[in-house]
Parts: structure tokens; sequence; C-alpha cells
């Protein structure tokens, strides 16, 4: 039996893969760059909240085996991805 916690991190990820599956098909739909680039936009939205709520359900997951220094480190790690995608 699989863990709840692997549960929502995959159905998370097929949910985040079906939205890029379909800007993908709107974007041929449009056929126009300045449409394409509106909906490509809308995505970045929707990577980050992905990343941060999956790894969320993660950490929780394994909270009882991990140090509170470790999930820090992770936060950290999260945030410098963020930071770093965003400028």
């Amino acid at each position: 039996m699989l863990e709840k916690a692997i549960m929502g991190m995959a159905a998370l990820r097929v949910f985040s893969g079906s939205i890029e599956i379909i800007a993908a098909l709107l974007i041929l739909k449009v056929n126009q760059v300045e449409k394409a680039l509106l909906i490509n936009s809308g995505l970045a939205i929707v990577g980050p909240i992905i990343l941060i709520t999956t790894t969320t359900i993660g950490l929780l997951g394994m909270s009882d085996r991990v140090s509170f220094s470790k999930i820090a480190w992770i936060l950290v790690g999260i945030s410098c991805i963020l930071i770093g995608v965003r400028k």
C-alpha cells in the first residue's frame, strides 16, 4: 500500500503535467506569439506553487524521521530556487 504523502505528491505532479499539456495544446491552437507568451506566463505561476505544495506534502510525510535543521535547509534551498527563477 502506498503512503498518503506519496499519493498526494504523485497526484499533484499528474495534475501539473496535465496543465502543461493543455497549455501546449492551447499555444498550438492560438497560433500567435503574443497569446502563446500569455499562456506560458500563466505556467510560470503554476510551477512554483506545485513545487512548494509537493515539497510540503513530502516534508510532512517524513517529518517524524527528519530533524528540524534538515527541514530548514530544504526550505532554504527551495527559497533559493524561487528567488533565482524570479530574478
